[in-house]
This record gives structure tokens, C-alpha cells and sequence, in this order.
């Protein structure tokens, strides 16, 4: 299943294909192991297809559908700051986690949050894989990160607050 209304073509750059697909990076990491590292990278006036040539991707088709495939997961696994509320609202049993780094969570709350134990990371995998776990960051872009790490352990049910901490401060 792909968004029609995102477009994303060959000759594209980087720089206006992540403006548009920011799971871009993310997903081509994943799939192909392009833009991790420096022996990986790409410029942002690279087009995806030159990036696709540069690291032997023989199919950009399939490149645009996982990019257009990741984007729109992403967007799938977003929950507004107004969502997240109503379900505390509703005590609904939920883990709410914010994974920014303690010097982070010093500065701000996120209400209702729990700090992710980075110490004790691992005693989150032996929560039930159908829980719903919703995670929050700065600005929403680590926040999907980990989701994406937890689904890839098999989590089903789980959300990044769209905007972050920000979003979640401006909506009071």
C-alpha cells in the first residue's frame, strides 16, 4: 500500500526528497544500509538516483516504494499530543515513555511520562508484544526511531507523539 500523494521520483534530490519523506533516511538505512555512516553517505544534492547507482541498487522503483512505504508508516504511527491526552484521560493502560536523555528531562516534563531506564532497556522487551506503547521526544524524530526499533522486536502497538515534546507543550 503506498500514499498517492506523496511523490517522490528518481530525479530528486535528497535534500527535497527528506523534506518531503523525512522516514526517507531512516528506511534506506534499514533496507539498503545507505546513509548510516560516512563509507555510506550521500550528499543532499545527490539524486536518489545517483545515491541508487553509487551503492550498486540496481531497482529504484523499489527504492521509491520503501521510502513511500516507510513515510507512510511513519505518519500511520504518529499520535497527536491530544490522542496521547485522551488516553491518559480515559486511564486507559498504556506505557507512556519518554526517551530523552535525563539531562533532557531535567529541563521539561512531558506529563504523565515515564523515563525510558536506558541502564534497564532491555526489561522493556518482556512487556507483552500487543501493549500499546507510546513514546515522546524533543521534536517526534527519535521518538520513531524507537518505535521503529520496537516494532522490529515484534511490538505491535506502538506510537511516537507527532512534534514531540514541542507539539506537546503548544497544545497546553
Amino acid at each position: 500500500m503506498t500514499d498517492t500523494a506523496l511523490e517522490i521520483t528518481a530525479d530528486m534530490t535528497m535534500e527535497a526528497i527528506l523534506t518531503v519523506a523525512p522516514a526517507a533516511q531512516r528506511a534506506l538505512f534499514q533496507r539498503y544500509h545507505v546513509g548510516g555512516c560516512s563509507a555510506c553517505g550521500f550528499q543532499p544534492s545527490d539524486t536518489l538516483a545517483q545515491v541508487a547507482k553509487d551503492h550498486n541498487i540496481l531497482d529504484i522503483k523499489d527504492v521509491i516504494e520503501t521510502i513511500i512505504r516507510a513515510e507512510t508508516l511513519d505518519r500511520d504511527r504518529q499520535l497527536d499530543p491530544a490522542g496521547v491526552r485522551s488516553l491518559q484521560d480515559a486511564e486507559t493502560d498504556f506505557s507512556f515513555i519518554d526517551v530523552r536523555t535525563p539531562d533532557e528531562q531535567e529541563l521539561t516534563a512531558a506529563g504523565g511520562s515515564e523515563p525510558l531506564d536506558y541502564d534497564a532497556s532491555d526489561s522493556y522487551m518482556s512487556l507483552p508484544k500487543d501493549r500499546r506503547i507510546v513514546f515522546i521526544c524533543a521534536n517526534g524524530d527519535r521518538s520513531l526511531d524507537v518505535a521503529s526499533y520496537f516494532m522490529g522486536h515484534g511490538f505491535e502497538n506502538v506510537y511516537a507523539v507527532r512534534g514531540g515534546l514541542e507539539a506537546w507543550h503548544a497544545a497546553g
